[in-house]
């Protein structure tokens, strides 16, 4: 009976899943098999178009400009928020430090963006503060470019970066940069050689929560962006081909692409921990021996 328990207990939450989140990505990947209507949604038909559609020359330049300002926002993202973790992770005010990284959770998503909106154009208090500083002659819009849409992927991204590694650097013993420092290390070196190695498992979460989210923005590079040259992703193609093209079988195909590009990013950190662990184990027993 009491091996029964178990499964009873887990049912509910299966159910759950299989409801609210499996059967809705295996419609998408069915969709995605399936032939275009003309007048929107699918024929029950299979094919591989949807496919073709994506791999096409005209996608391949929205793929390449999303993988390079996913790479660029996320590199920033983690050079921002390492620091900060650091610091907040040796600070007698930790409670307050965190409190300021969650309170943009409490602001809505759209009202941020706008926010920036209004730093960036051209009488924003950004451009003000430029020719106050005699830096520029005359106003300027800052935004409609790539470094506006990176600029503002990193900061609505930095909370989610600064989370895992403060959890990481948090359970760091920090008595070991010292040591390293007691034996001819510098203070980066120390960083470099012993922190860094340390926190690998919170920095890899990090890149994760990060990168997947900017993978398949539309909000940031809609707004922020406006269609200018560089700046197309991916997200704003899913919604272009739902909304006006009424080609839903591409949509289904990009984001079942999305899909299976993170449930492979899971495996691989998901193997290399498991080689890493493997890897301590039989060093440990080296030494034991």
């Amino acid at each position: 009976m009491r091996k029964n328990l178990g499964f009873r207990y887990t049912l509910p939450a299966l159910l759950v899943m299989s409801v609210f989140t499996v059967i809705p990505l295996l419609i998408v990947l069915s969709y995605s098999f399936m032939t275009k209507s003309s007048s929107g949604g699918v024929i029950y038909q299979f094919s591989l178009d949807a496919y073709r559609t994506i791999f096409s020359k005209e996608y391949a330049q929205v793929i390449q400009n999303t993988l390079q300002i996913t790479f660029l926002a996320t590199s920033l993202t983690l050079l921002i928020a390492l620091p900060c973790a650091y610091y907040m992770a040796q600070s007698k005010r930790k409670e307050i430090l965190m409190l300021i990284i969650i309170i943009p959770f409490w602001t809505n998503f759209l009202v941020r963006i706008f926010a920036w909106k209004a730093i960036l154009e051209a009488n924003g208090l950004l451009p003000l503060l430029l020719m106050k500083l005699n830096l520029i002659a005359e106003p300027q819009s800052f935004l409609y470019n790539r470094t506006a849409v990176i600029l503002v992927l990193a900061y609505t991204s930095l909370p989610f970066a600064i989370l895992p590694l403060y959890n990481a650097i948090e359970k760091f013993d920090f008595g070991l940069l010292e040591a390293g420092r007691d034996l001819g290390c510098s203070h980066m070196c120390s960083l470099r050689k012993i922190l860094l190695p340390n926190i690998r498992g919170g920095i890899i979460a990090s890149i994760i929560f990060v990168a997947i989210p900017i993978f398949g923005q539309y909000v940031v590079p809609q707004l922020i962006g406006g269609g200018a040259k560089g700046t197309y992703m991916i997200g704003q193609q899913i919604a272009n081909a739902f909304f006006q093209e009424r080609n839903w079988p591409v949509p289904a195909a990009f984001t079942t692409l999305l899909m299976a590009i993170t449930i492979l990013g899971f495996m691989i950190v998901r193997l290399r921990s498991v080689r890493r662990v493997r890897l301590l184990q039989k060093r440990s027993r080296a030494v034991t021996q």
